[in-house]
This record gives structure tokens, C-alpha cells and sequence, in this order.
């Protein structure tokens, strides 16, 4: 069992052993257009958006029962999806990759802009999740 919680513990807290930075591509579109071309853009590669967390909402909801009265975001939604093909090149390479999937690629619309990004993965194998994370982005906005 201690194997076990050793495990989980490691793959928790694995994605804090990386600085990570954000890719970002601004969108002409509205919010709703935006999150639809990333959904589609998932989509027409086969693959299957497994859960869209509208973080958005969450914090709109939530302000004031945290004390705070501060609007982030217009709309935020975060798209977690999976690639069978890439997850097992990724984890073939390097078993503890498990720790990155599900990806995710938000659309966020601050009032000023609608954007959409992802997390940038480290070197290595990962980039192959780069690349697919950047095309399905730069797809949604056209580029």
C-alpha cells in the first residue's frame, strides 16, 4: 500500500516539477464560435473531448463565497481530451508521462479578448503532444 500512495503522490505532483508556460493564439471569433472551432478541431482527428470544465462559470459563481468581486473571465472553458496514438508513444517513451493526460486546451474570453491556449510540456517526448495541442489551437483560430 505504501508503494501505492508512493505512486500516486508522485504522479500529483509531477506536472509542479516543471515550469511551464502558456502558448496563446488570439481569436477573431466570439467565445461560443472560438470553443466550437477547438471542439471541432478535436473532433476531426477522431479524437473525443471527454470533458469541457467550465472554469468560466465556476469562478462566477464561486466569487463571492471566496470574498471576491473580481470578474476574470467573460466565458473560460477547458477541453480534456485524449489521444490513444500519442498517450502511448508519449508513455512508451517514459511510463510517468501518464502524469500530463488528460490535455487540455482552454478558450478564455476576458472582455478585451477571446484566446486560446494549452500548457506548454517539457522537452522529450511530450513534444509530440506540443505539436498536436498546437495545431488543434492554431486550427480554431485560423492560423
Amino acid at each position: 500500500m505504501k508503494t501505492l500512495s508512493a505512486i500516486l503522490v508522485a504522479l500529483t505532483t509531477a506536472g509542479a516539477a516543471f515550469a511551464q508556460d502558456i502558448t496563446t493564439y488570439s481569436s477573431d471569433a466570439n467565445f461560443e464560435d472560438t470553443a466550437f472551432a477547438v471542439e471541432n478541431a478535436i473532433i476531426g482527428r477522431g479524437l473525443v473531448v471527454d470533458y469541457v470544465s467550465h472554469v468560466g462559470a465556476m469562478l462566477a459563481r464561486t466569487g463571492a463565497d471566496v470574498g471576491s468581486d473580481v470578474e476574470l473571465f467573460e466565458n473560460a472553458d477547458v477541453f480534456l481530451f485524449c489521444s490513444a496514438t500519442t498517450s502511448r508513444s508519449v508513455m512508451e517513451a517514459d511510463i510517468m508521462n501518464i502524469a500530463f493526460c488528460p490535455y487540455g486546451i482552454f478558450v478564455a474570453d476576458t472582455g478585451d479578448e477571446v484566446m486560446v491556449g494549452f500548457r506548454d510540456f517539457p522537452e522529450g517526448p511530450m513534444q509530440e503532444v506540443q505539436t498536436l495541442l498546437d495545431e488543434i489551437a492554431r486550427e480554431a483560430v485560423g492560423k
